[in-house]
Parts: C-alpha cells; structure tokens; sequence
C-alpha cells in the first residue's frame, strides 16, 4: 500500500487554499432537491457531504498496487456506492466528485484522468438513484450509452464477453425494476435488505464503468488521446473482464455489510 506523497497535508492545505470550499459546498447542497430523497437538515447534509467528500479523496488516494489494474486506480470503488446511497444521488454525486477531484489535483494521473474520473461521482449518483426509487432514469442511462457503444464500428471488433459485467448490471436493474413493480411500487422492505443494497453498488460501479467505457469507445478517446490501436484495445477488454468484476465483488460486499448500519446511525431513509 502506498500513499501520494504528502496526501492529507495536500488535502487540507487545497481546501485552505481554494475561495473558502465550505461557502462552495454551501452554495451547491443549497441547490440539491430533497424531493424524492432524505429529509436532512441542510446543516447536517453540508457535513455529511464533507465528511464522505473526505473519505472518497482518501479512497482515491490510496493505491494498492495488486488492485491498481482496471477501471479504477485507488479505492474509491469501496467508497463510491456508499455515499450515493447514504447521501442520496445528488449529494452522494457532489460529494463523490469533491472527492476525487481534489485527489486528482494533489497526486496527478494525467489531465485525461479528469475526464475519466467523473464516472466515479455518476456511479455514486447512479447507487443514489437505485435506493431512492429513480431506477428508470437509471435504465434510460444504461440503455442510451449501451446503445451509444454497439452502433459504434469499432466495438464490434472487441469481445463481447468483455463486457458481461455490464450486462449483468443491466439484467440486475430489470429484475429489480420488475421485483418492485410487482410489490406495488415500495421499496421500504426492498432496501433494508443487504442483497438488494450490494445490488445497488453493483448497478452503482457498472454505470461507472459504462461512463468510462462510453468515453473509450464511442467518443473515440481511446484514438485520440492515448493513439491505441485496435489490437491494445482488444488485449484491454479481456484483462478488464476479470479485474474489474472482482472490484465490483469487493464493493457490493462492503456495502452490503456496512451500508444498513451508516444508514441506521445516520438515520436517512427514502420517502418513496
């Protein structure tokens, strides 16, 4: 394990540095609609967004080098469905995103980096979404940027296999979609069962992945700012097939452990 030199020293002294980021955090959860999600008080929700705005810059900080293959370079993967989650999707979105950003600033990994990197805070949103019963909105996202990638040429050299996590999710958000249906529309019972909250991480990191896989392939970046050839982008897909699923394992069983207690100690539940 190793951190970015000087991480937490860099952390604070970027917050100091920046034009006073609580007054931003204030203007922007001023700005989250609660309709639909939690009903916090809004000093509470600025210290809860800074709280896990600090726990994903840590996450994102952190790199194993056996885990740093794949989508993601740190941990953010563990933190990132959780805050969606607890937060809800549009604070868990702008929290994530502090997040990650000010991580990106302190140990750079390339300015692209910066464009990849907002999957994390999608994902986040995306989990949000799926505990606060905007699963359809989560289904348009799935289906247009899964459509965006198999009417791209170039994807239909890659293998389709590569993918079958992807697919999973989406299989997974249908089944739920219907599960919920059939239960009249409630999700009170449906989201205090850990199995349904480790699904929610996992649709949560897929829609991540998606994003990223959105920026690869159809918007071509793989071409324009890296200059792979097809052949790299072939040997890419298979060793994400198996990195990344095991990721996503690890987060979903995190979530599913730890996400009933924050929930209860927190004390923030959907109104749906």
């Amino acid at each position: 394990m190793c951190f970015s030199h000087n991480v937490f020293k860099g952390y604070h002294s970027c917050f100091r540095s920046s034009v006073d980021a609580r007054h931003c955090i204030l203007y922007a959860t001023s700005i989250i609609k609660t309709s639909g999600e939690f009903k916090v008080k809004k000093s509470r929700l600025v210290s809860l967004v800074a709280a896990f705005a600090t726990i994903n810059f840590i996450c994102d900080a952190i790199v194993f080098p056996q885990l740093s293959e794949g989508v993601w370079y740190g941990l953010v993967f563990i933190s990132e469905p959780i805050t969606g989650i607890v937060l809800g999707p549009y604070a868990g979105f702008l929290s994530t995103f502090i997040g990650v950003m000010v991580s990106h600033v302190i140990s750079p990994r390339g300015v692209e980096e910066f464009l990849f990197t907002i999957g994390a805070p999608i994902g986040a949103m995306v989990s949000g979404l799926m505990f606060t019963g905007g699963r359809k909105k989560v289904l348009a996202y799935y289906s247009v940027l899964l459509a965006s990638y198999f009417i791209t040429p170039v994807a239909w050299q890659l293998p389709a296999w590569g993918m079958w996590d992807v697919y999973f999710a989406y299989i997974a958000l249908l089944a739920i979609i219907l599960l919920v249906a059939a239960k009249g529309g409630s999700i009170k019972g449906v989201n205090r069962n850990p199995v349904f909250l480790a699904t929610y991480a996992f649709v949560g990191l897929e829609a991540d992945v998606l994003f990223r896989i959105f920026l690869f392939v159809p918007c071509q970046t793989y071409r324009f700012l890296y200059g792979l050839p097809v052949e790299a982008l072939q040997a890419i897909w298979v060793a994400g097939a198996v990195v990344t699923p095991i990721k996503v394992t690890i987060s979903a069983l995190v979530t599913a452990s730890l996400g009933l207690r924050l929930l209860k100690i927190i004390d923030v539940w959907p109104t749906e």
